[in-house]
């Protein structure tokens, strides 16, 4: 949809479009109210012509050209409730927003409507942003799963029980959890955790449900975190994944009860069966996927605390976790669901991933142990 006469004002910009004035105040994105949702408009300054490409929620935007200026914008119509990464690509080059101090790692921004819920603990880095990482690490060759990566631990108000980040190298490059995880600390949110960031080799083969990357973690990696000297207290480990690594999160807790008592997934890929990658349409097989099925063998899951997520903007996900977080719960375990204002998207992910932990790890007095999802029709 073009743009004509004031109708930047609109947004609360000033100054005509393109000139100094107008780019030495613009900050972008901005949004106006819209019916039931918003408006957003985009931002970038430029000589070639650009995209505007989310991480899941959208197709690609065009941006349009404002005259023969260096302006180029997009208006998008967003639903209420929607956090989701977003990075410009013109040509071949993708990059982040420089208009937009909130990132995630060098090549991204986040965009939020103005009622989506705030993110407290986690700071805004914009692109040029460097994240802290773990002064702990090592490197796990691992014998199971083949190849080497480096593992960083990080105690967070001296160490406690370990909190196992699955594809953790997204964690410390386009999310600053250490950070976040401190802040929630200091502020009393949760207990002093030990934080171990693992890397993902293959995430197609080492998330699906199979034995290889628990038994390589039962009997290697958590070894090797004992031998580094970080505090770090495996009894009461709490696996966080996301996605495929939700799915392989809840795998670990049905197949090594003895290791994995303590979960939290967000959006987690519970369409997974062993022949989902043969169907043209992954999430079109059999409602809850192989979880599901493992589900209906009379297991008892009286021992697992596990917190489910999902971005209520997913729609073709809720079905599949909807029934597998039914079907957890009827098996005896203890169960907290939610939905996040967010698609398939780590940025809406990351404040689930704090309050879900920290409720793995012992639910505060009085709260409730099931947050119902919003209801945005």
């Amino acid at each position: 949809m073009r743009l004509v006469g004031d109708d930047f004002a609109v947004f609360g910009l000033s100054g005509a479009p393109g000139t100094d004035a107008f780019w030495a105040t613009a900050r972008a994105p901005v949004s106006r109210p819209d019916g039931d949702g918003w408006v957003t408009l985009f931002l970038r300054r430029g000589s070639e012509a650009a995209t505007v490409v989310f991480e899941s929620w959208s197709a690609p935007v065009p941006l349009r050209r404002w005259g023969d200026t260096d302006c180029w914008y997009a208006r998008v119509r967003m639903p209420a409730r929607l956090r989701v990464t977003y990075q410009f690509l013109v040509g071949d080059s993708a990059y982040a927003d420089p208009l937009n101090p909130a990132g995630a790692g060098g090549e991204r921004s986040i965009a939020a409507t103005p009622d989506a819920p705030a993110q407290p603990h986690w700071p805004l880095v914009d692109a040029a942003g460097v994240l802290p990482l773990p002064r702990a690490r090592f490197r796990w060759a691992s014998r199971r799963l083949g190849g080497r990566r480096t593992v960083r631990v990080h105690p967070v108000g001296g160490g406690g029980p370990l909190v196992l980040l699955l594809d953790g190298d997204d964690w410390l490059y386009l999310h600053p959890a250490m950070t976040a995880f401190e802040s929630a600390v200091a502020g009393g949110e949760m207990p002093p955790v030990t934080l171990v960031f693992l890397p993902a080799g293959d995430r197609t083969a080492e998330f699906g449900c199979r034995p290889e990357l628990w038994e390589a973690v039962e009997e290697e990696l958590l070894p090797l975190v004992a031998e580094s000297g970080v505090r770090a207290d495996a009894d009461r480990m709490v696996v966080a994944g996301q996605s495929l690594g939700g799915l392989s999160a809840l795998y670990a807790a049905l197949e090594f009860p003895g290791l994995v008592t303590r979960v939290a997934c967000q959006s987690a890929s519970f369409w997974w069966t062993p022949d989902a990658a043969d169907r043209a349409d992954p999430l079109a097989g059999p409602v809850g996927g192989a979880l599901a099925a493992r589900l209906r063998e009379r297991l008892d899951l009286s021992a697992l605390r596990v917190a489910f997520d999902v971005g209520e903007h997913e729609r073709r996900m809720l079905p599949h976790c909807d029934l597998v977080e039914s079907l957890t719960e009827r098996a005896g375990a203890t169960v907290r669901i939610s939905r996040s204002a967010s698609d398939h998207d780590r940025a809406g992910w990351r404040h689930a991933l704090l309050r879900d932990v920290a409720w793995a790890l012992g639910l505060p007095a009085g709260a409730p142990a099931v947050e119902p999802a919003a209801s945005h029709d």
